[in-house]
């Protein structure tokens, strides 16, 4: 068998080697053909027909022991294998391990050695049946997210042969905090006792700053002190190392650390003494490529680099254990992280060992990177069940109770928490909800505002809850999905990735990329959008108003202490991230740090839409979060409203209420989109921009408008306050209505043109249609297998359904949907557009019409929505013939208000009144 040759040796250090075996090796899944895998990454990543496989791998590859390593302590050093595995040498097995995140070795006898040797690997990939895989089925294994995005299996991270003396330092532990003494745990080798060991500590420059010396023990412990220490601290990395000298050289070791203390007080996260606001973004970890395994130190380098343009401070590495080269990035660019242990799916006695397991891991290999501020040891009550479990909930209270034991200088996080879940004993009250805007703003915002008040739902109401009131808030997950540029990740030869046939099954199917343009295409989108580029651009700056005034509204509060935006990448199907999974900005790259900053300007005016030459009342708050504003700034803006304001001194994690100022709206004949800039500035020096868009509608013209008739009071009130005259149902241009039955029906089929308000503020059979056609009265009384037929719904005329978006995926949280009205015809003087903004917030609409084919939406759908990656197509306006006549359908909401109090409500219902006028009247004969 052709084996591959191992790499070229290489030195750790002056007393320790490093024999690389990453590179080729031979490989077979179960009993299929042998062929080359490249380790490190998982078989998932480099193989096709293996892609979402479990089961059993064999690794082969050989090596020849470099010369004048025959005497010296040898051991086989594995990064990180999933699941489990056996290791053999030279047919020998050397052990096993069981784990998918953490490092192990096992030594190697020089008896055992060849000229050339074998390495084998066997390992275990299992999946959730317990009959073929009993001592560790999937759902008990920490597993993290690949349950979402496909199973990971084999030597993901890297392989090498060490060589070592037998008298070294095995383990060392560094606490070192902002009183500049450093304090830390050697465990030297039995071999080494007795033996003088020398200390030092080094500053960036290499210059000598502390120093001791100590004789070599199983276990012993020094204290140095570095007089005018330089701290560890966002966006200023300083970082030392600690060099181990035993015996004049025998063993020499170098581990770097940062001076840094993280605390919290008064609701407060404090770093260094000092509040810090954490701009936090999840980070599920993942890769183009090698999936679970990163391809180069500069990618990540790169990726850092970009999280701190985006105005990043902290990275919220999720349920995963990374690459050791990840904390070593963080905490060379100043990055905070906070790593969560990755969740199980059952919670069993072994469930609860295999994680206490993976955290001693963690500790052992992780603990003394300054970047790392906070542990998670569960998220969400995965694998838990916190709720009707109180075993559950008091294993969870002893975990965070050893854990803040076994590690003094970090925050823990008993349950990341999301509804309905909640927390039972942590240093962080911090929460997860999603909701898009302006779909869901006023979910967004009372939400919001409850948390910020200290709710109680963010703890357990059982009586167990061991909370102190002061833990920090933390909106720890939120966003919304954008979507990538497909062409972008296409491989060089244009295929597909392969996860871009994955999603399917997320989401109600609204989650698979695979097909986006075809289906755009097919749904006649360009009509709306100009171009496919054109639609992703749009939805990428629909995804950063979205961020943006979620941003906002919770810098408002001060009680908020920072957030995680989900998330720093995209993840396969998963598109919610400021890059995408090949780390290319969107669209927002360059400006999203003027609102992801410690201060941001937060204007709220009293609505996003308003009359021109009229005055709009507008909050205007600053946000300080870990900066502050100095006396004498002013905060001034300029557009077509100009104004300042004097902005008091502010200090650290606070908001100055500027108060509500009356803006007034500029004259114009033309409905257009007014832009205001916001700069706020002090002795010279610019702290903080931000803008604000408002739709600015020119007054309304009412002579001329078509003649209306209706049978509803309140529709007659609406329509006669904007300036329509009223009529009977025989003279009338055009009938309104929130429903119809089977009179309207035969009107429209006699040449009658409707327009029908489907806002569901009148029962209907899940159509249009307040009644049922006797016509299919035979057919409703048909009865089989003891059921009564249905009423066949979209044959109910006008043919159109009319379903509620919440409890579907159309509802628009986590995965977006696109809402869009075309700017053609009556509605071309919409400002804006084509999707929503934040402008519709009051109309958009809680129902959706259904009975559209895709041809339509390019035509007789003025305005609609698709989900994800363009799945699931809904109408929000169709028109339809009907007999002779036809109506114009819409949910949008738009009689809540007085007639005219939301410009939105007032142009749109000119638009279907204006859109209906123009339907044809058919009077030829059939």
């Amino acid at each position: 068998m052709n084996l591959g040759r191992a790499m070229t040796s290489e030195a750790i250090s002056a007393s320790r080697n490093s024999l690389s075996l990453d590179g080729v090796w031979q490989f077979r899944h179960e009993d299929g053909p042998w062929r080359q895998a490249h380790v490190p990454q998982p078989w998932q990543a480099e193989f096709s027909d293996l892609v979402d496989t479990f089961g059993h791998a064999t690794y082969k590859r050989s090596f020849t022991l470099p010369a004048g390593w025959e005497d010296r302590d040898l051991a086989l050093h594995f990064g990180a294998v999933s699941y489990a595995c056996e290791v053999f040498l030279n047919g020998e097995k050397l052990g096993s391990h069981e784990g998918a995140f953490l490092p192990f070795e096992f030594a190697v006898e020089n008896a055992r050695l060849r000229p050339t040797n074998e390495v084998e690997v066997r390992v275990t990939m299992p999946s959730a049946d317990q009959s073929a895989f009993p001592e560790f089925p999937f759902s008990e294994i920490p597993h993290g997210k690949i349950s979402w995005y496909g199973r990971i299996g084999g030597l993901w991270q890297s392989v090498s042969l060490l060589a070592s003396d037998a008298c070294r330092l095995d383990h060392v532990v560094i606490e070192a905090g902002m009183d500049g003494v450093l304090r830390a745990d050697l465990a030297f080798t039995a071999a080494a006792k007795g033996l003088p060991a020398q200390l030092e500590v080094r500053d960036s420059e290499g210059v000598v700053v502390a120093s001791a010396d100590l004789s070599a023990a199983e276990s012993v412990g020094v204290t140095l002190e570095v007089p005018g220490v330089k701290l560890w601290d966002v966006g200023q990395p300083n970082l030392y190392t600690l060099a181990v000298t035993l015996d004049g050289g025998v063993d020499v070791v170098e581990q770097t650390f940062g001076f840094r203390t993280v605390t919290t007080a008064n609701g407060q996260i404090l770093l260094n003494g000092k509040p810090v606001y954490m701009r936090g973004a999840l980070d599920q970890d993942y890769y183009p490529d090698g999936i679970y395994t990163p391809p180069s130190i500069e990618f990540l380098e790169d990726q850092a680099k970009k999280a701190i343009e985006l105005g990043l401070n902290t990275l919220r590495c999720h349920i995963k254990v990374p690459d050791p080269r990840y904390y070593d990035v963080a905490d060379r660019f100043g990055l905070l992280v906070w790593t969560e242990v990755p969740n199980v799916q059952s919670f069993t006695s072994d469930s609860a060992r295999r994680m206490r397991e993976t955290m001693v891991g963690i500790l052992n290999r992780d603990r003394n990177h300054p970047s790392i501020i906070a542990w998670t040891l569960i998220n969400e009550d995965w694998g838990t069940r916190l709720v009707e479990n109180a075993e559950h909930r008091q294993w969870l209270k002893d975990s965070y109770d050893w854990l803040k034991a076994e590690d003094t200088t970090r925050l823990v996080v008993d349950n990341s928490a999301c509804f309905p879940n909640f927390h039972v004993k942590t240093d962080l009250n911090d929460y997860h909800y999603y909701r898009s805007v302006p779909e869901r703003r006023q979910e967004w915002d009372d939400i919001t505002a409850q948390f910020a008040a200290g709710a109680d739902w963010t703890f357990s109401p059982l009586g167990d809850a061991e909370r102190r009131g002061d833990e920090p808030l933390i909106v720890s997950e939120f966003g919304v999905w954008g979507l990538p540029d497909p062409t972008k990740l296409r491989n060089e030869d244009g295929s597909e990735p392969d996860w871009f046939e994955t999603g399917s099954l997320w989401g109600d199917g609204v989650a698979l990329p695979h097909g986006i343009e075809q289906r755009f295409g097919a749904l006649d989108m360009a009509r709306t959008f100009g171009s496919f580029d054109g639609f992703i651009e749009q939805v990428q700056w629909y995804q950063f108003m979205n961020l943006r005034y979620q941003i906002e509204e919770m810098r408002r509060y001060p009680s908020i202490m920072g957030y995680v935006i989900t998330e720093l990448t995209d993840v396969h199907w998963e598109a919610n991230g400021l890059l995408d999974i090949e780390r290319n900005p969107r669209v927002f790259h360059d400006v999203f740090a003027t609102i992801n900053a410690d201060i941001v300007i937060v204007p709220r005016p009293a609505r996003y839409s308003a009359w021109a030459g009229e005055a709009l009342p507008v909050e205007l708050k600053i946000a300080t979060g870990g900066g502050s504003i100095p006396s004498g700034a002013k905060l001034s803006w300029t557009g077509d409203v100009s104004g300042s304001l004097a902005v008091p001194a502010t200090g650290p994690v606070s908001v100055a209420d500027l108060g509500t100022t009356s803006l007034s709206m500029p004259v114009v004949s033309d409905n257009t989109t007014l832009r205001l800039d916001f700069i706020l500035e002090a002795n010279g020096v610019v702290l903080a921009r931000n803008s604000c868009e408002i739709a600015l509608y020119s007054q309304r013209e009412t002579a001329g408008l078509s003649s209306i008739a209706t049978a509803d009071p309140d529709l007659a009130a609406y329509a006669s306050g904007l300036g329509y005259p009223l009529v009977p149902a025989a003279e009338a241009d055009i009938i309104i209505c929130h429903a119809v039955d089977g009179a309207d029906v035969e009107a429209i089929k006699a040449g009658a043109r409707y327009v029908i308000l489907a806002d569901g503020s009148v029962e209907t059979n899940k159509n249009l249609r307040t009644d049922m056609p006797d016509g299919e009265l035979p057919h409703r009384s048909i009865v089989a297998d003891g059921k009564q037929f249905r009423p066949s719904l979209d044959q109910h005329l006008p043919g159109i359904g009319l379903v509620e978006r919440d409890g579907t995926i159309w509802r628009g949280d986590w995965i977006a949907g696109f809402s869009w009205v075309r700017r053609e015809g009556h509605f071309a003087a919409i400002p804006g557009g084509p999707l929503f903004d934040l402008s519709f917030s009051d109309v958009v609409p809680h129902h959706l019409l259904t009975g559209f084919r895709p041809w339509e939406f390019g035509s007789n759908v003025i305005a609609g929505m698709v989900c994800g990656w363009v799945h699931k197509p809904a109408a929000i306006i169709g028109q339809k013939r009907v007999g002779r006549g036809g109506v114009v359908a819409t949910t949008f909401r738009l009689t809540r208000e007085a007639p005219g109090a939301d410009p939105v409500a007032a142009a749109l219902f000119d638009a279907l009144v204006a859109t209906a006028a123009d339907l044809p009247v058919d009077e030829g004969k059939i």
